[in-house]
């Protein structure tokens, strides 16, 4: 200071005595003020904690997305306007490549910075900014974890590169003026994973015995069968002789399955002499006769046939049909099962003239999947 009066005074400038203290004062007064103005900008643009932006979906390019915001420490303070700016530029405002924002919308259910309710306010949607104004305003009552949702936006078509969402909230309905609270937040798009698996078809069948003294479609088995042989042994026309086999299935089919049955010939003895079938058949099988008749036909425990009435093997009661060489339905699922069984009988009649002999043939099994 006296090296200043000093060279003032050399000039001629006349230096006042208490230039001092007024220069003293001023410097008080200046960083007084700067002090005021420095803390009203920081009262007036609060930076919103814990903020953040979840898309619904970050896929690129992808539309009708949700972006839900959530922040806290939000002041508890009057607000007419929200004002939301999408950007691909930290300190400026670029907009995405491919983004829009042009068809947003507020989910204001799911609102609670603007108190869940959509009454009074009014949005404005541009490519890159969305407004929602409200001029009556009203004071947030959610300060932590806040939310406000837009709906409705087109991403960016870049992946893997960070994008900034800037959330202002004013005093004012001119979205400038009066600023409460601000909130800059990245985001980024990311590109979905192809997932693939390959499940190969699958198929499991298989045929039974089942033992003697065995109820089986309504009958009771005269005696035990094996997995490939129906022995019937000794049959008289006092008795007629009934084998069973269980048959087990399973697949992933999704159409299911169908089991067909067929026999090479009509059972057959050494001289070429036939068994008689029954007379019931498939289409329309029928209660197998008393002792004393000659015949040969197969009944199933499955109520569910795919063609045809679907029960009419066993309602009312075990019926019977013939077989014959052409594969018939047997047993049916419409889906894919886990192991499930069929019971099959085959049942014998002889009359008093039955030609002697041993007969045989062979029964066949199919089971189909429809994949």
């Amino acid at each position: 200071m006296k090296r200043t009066k000093r060279a003032l005074e050399a000039l001629g400038v006349r230096f006042p005595n208490d230039a001092k203290a007024k220069l003293a004062k001023l410097t008080a007064i200046l960083v007084a003020l700067i002090g005021v103005t420095m803390n009203a900008g920081l009262a007036n643009a609060a930076t919103l904690s814990a903020a953040s932006v979840a898309q619904s979906d970050p896929r690129p390019g992808v539309t009708s997305v949700n972006y839900t915001f959530t922040g806290s420490t939000v002041t508890s303070q009057l607000i007419k306007c929200i004002k939301v700016t999408f950007s691909s530029a930290a300190a400026s405002v670029v907009t995405p490549t491919g983004f829009s924002a042009a068809s947003a919308t507020v989910t204001a259910a799911s609102s609670t910075l603007v108190n869940s309710t959509s009454t009074g306010w009014a949005v404005t949607p541009t490519v890159n900014t969305v407004t929602y104004v409200n001029s009556t305003g009203i004071t947030p009552s959610t300060t932590t974890g806040a939310t406000f949702v837009l709906a409705g936006i087109t991403n960016s078509t870049v992946a893997d590169i960070a994008y900034y969402y800037t959330l202002n909230t004013y005093g004012n309905t001119d979205c400038a003026s009066s600023p409460v609270d601000n909130a800059k937040v990245e985001y980024i798009n990311t590109n979905g994973s192809t997932l693939s698996l390959t499940v190969d078809n699958t198929l499991s069948f298989s045929v039974n015995a089942v033992l003697a003294a065995t109820s089986c479609d309504g009958t009771t088995t005269t005696q035990a069968s094996t997995a490939t042989t129906i022995p019937f042994g000794t049959v008289t026309a006092v008795s007629n002789g009934v084998v069973c086999q269980a048959l087990t299935a399973a697949t992933n089919s999704t159409g299911g399955y169908t089991i067909y049955t067929r026999y090479d010939s009509a059972p057959t003895n050494g001289l070429g002499q036939t068994l008689a079938n029954w007379t019931g058949t498939n289409a329309a099988p029928t209660t197998f006769s008393a002792p004393g008749t000659e015949a040969y036909g197969y009944s199933t425990s499955d109520a569910t046939l795919g063609t045809g009435t679907a029960d009419r093997f066993t309602n009312p009661g075990a019926k019977f049909a013939a077989m014959t060489t052409a594969n018939a339905e047997l047993a049916y699922e419409p889906a894919g099962v886990t192991a499930t069984t069929y019971q099959v009988a085959h049942q014998v009649g002889i009359s008093l003239t039955t030609h002697p002999g041993t007969y045989l043939t062979t029964v066949v099994y199919t089971c189909t999947p429809l994949y």
